[in-house]
């Protein structure tokens, strides 16, 4: 293009990727400013870059939260939160779901406990549970808004109602019902922590996490419970934390800047690109994936080779009260079965599947089966199965966006070689409403 060509109208409607690792600045005077957290700016893709941000900005509106931090996996990004709250503390405790994704138990169980982290399982159903397990050290409790594998709704507000009143900070994992469905900070939440590799990204395709602040924690509240929070210390330049990032940031602030910075599991240009253009489907995709798997949830319900089905429309009546009036808009398209008959009929109706995968994923747009008992929960000790609510018996169910009807036939096929039936027309959205 010439000097004289004009500049050609109109501008991208997808952002563009800005892959580049390092950023340049005008003058030595402004790299200072920046890097040492005096002003706002990009430095290294380590700690962000202009896709990622807008990312973090995106998820931050979803659950209507103060800020957010991506990073390379939700399992990254819960442990940034952890030790962002935990890691300084000589005495540091948390109590956590019994009924949790078997992932944040290996990392808390094993990997955190060799910095002194101590852990205290409690049902999320059971507030009293949480309760009791208070000690003066705890400084987070810990779930999940749907549980995985097992689709169980927590008591979330009763139990952020004890937490706050014992300064101790709420953490949940939104992944399987997403902001669209849910949001966690509206009910007690101060921190929300997604694998955007799930229902966020919704095609299985790339790796990401995101820790959200929901603003309502402030650490000045209570300086000296959270000293690395509100101290002057060297590395922000004898300043606080409160200081440099402000009261409702401090947390997050420390998270990206230090945890962030210093370990790595940093989100690349691309692949927060992707799971931003899989946010834009995001309510059209999880409210037909949440009305099918409710809908496979009542079909599978009357087959004679299924003991029990895992979702909330099967729930005792307080759980069906939580997925009414709990301001759930759905609760996912995840539910799970436990099947008749013995653990090797089990896997062989896994082996029988054909349109359904068997993978460790859920919230693709391709219908996913779990055995948690052999693959994500296959590290829990006997304790924690007993807790769990998983047996050998039970399959996880992720459900996607193919045709109910084939969905139905290729379930009942499989489940054929533990007891045959006749598969059902799929049940309408009107008739499932009535039930």
């Amino acid at each position: 293009m010439t000097a004289a060509t004009p500049a050609p109208l109109g501008t991208p409607i997808v952002r563009p990727i800005h892959h580049s690792a390092a950023y340049a600045f005008e003058t030595l005077a402004d790299a200072r400013e920046v890097f040492a957290q005096r002003a706002s700016g990009f430095t290294y893709a380590r700690t962000g870059n202009p896709n990622v941000a807008a990312l973090e900005a995106e998820v931050a509106r979803l659950e209507g939260g103060e800020c957010a931090v991506a990073t390379s996996s939700g399992q990254a990004a819960v442990s940034l939160a952890l030790l962002t709250l935990t890691g300084p503390a000589k005495d540091a405790h948390v109590v956590v779901s019994s009924r949790i994704y078997g992932g944040t138990v290996d990392l808390l169980t094993d990997t955190l406990a060799d910095t002194g982290l101590e852990v205290t399982f409690a049902d999320p159903r059971e507030p009293q549970q949480w309760e009791d397990a208070l000690r003066p050290g705890t400084r987070v409790f810990f779930l999940e808004s749907v549980a995985n594998p097992l689709t169980e709704l927590p008591e979330l507000e009763a139990i952020a109602e004890i937490a706050h009143r014992n300064g101790v900070v709420v953490i949940v994992d939104n992944t399987v019902a997403t902001p669209h469905l849910y949001t966690p900070g509206r009910h007690g939440a101060d921190l929300v922590v997604h694998s955007a590799t799930k229902y966020l990204s919704g095609h299985g395709g790339p790796l990401g996490g995101v820790l959200v602040d929901t603003g309502s924690f402030d650490p000045t509240e209570d300086p000296e419970r959270w000293p690395w929070l509100t101290r002057k210390h060297h590395r922000w330049g004898d300043r606080s934390p409160v200081e440099v990032f402000g009261a409702r940031r401090a947390l997050l602030g420390v998270a990206r800047c230090k945890y962030l910075n210093d370990l790595g599991p940093c989100m690349g240009a691309t692949t927060a690109h992707e799971i931003l253009q899989g946010i834009t489907t995001l309510g059209v995709r999880v409210e037909r994936q949440s009305a099918t798997a409710e809908r496979l949830a009542l079909t599978l319900a009357e087959h004679p080779a299924v003991e029990r089905v895992h979702h909330p429309r099967f729930g005792d009546p307080r759980q069906q009260q939580l997925r009414e009036t709990g301001s759930y808009r759905g609760v996912g398209g995840v539910f799970s079965i436990d099947l008749k008959g013995t653990p090797e009929q089990v896997e062989h109706a896994v082996n029988s599947l054909r349109l359904i995968k068997l993978a460790a994923n859920i919230g693709d747009v391709r219908t996913l089966v779990a055995h948690p008992a052999s693959m994500t929960h296959c590290r829990l000790t006997p304790e924690q199965f007993r807790v769990s609510g998983i047996t050998e018996r039970t399959l996880r169910v992720s459900v996607g966006l193919e045709d109910e009807a084939d969905l139905t036939a290729d379930l009942f096929q499989a489940l054929s070689v533990i007891a045959p039936a006749h598969a059902p027309q799929p049940r309408s959205a009107s008739t499932t409403a009535a039930h």
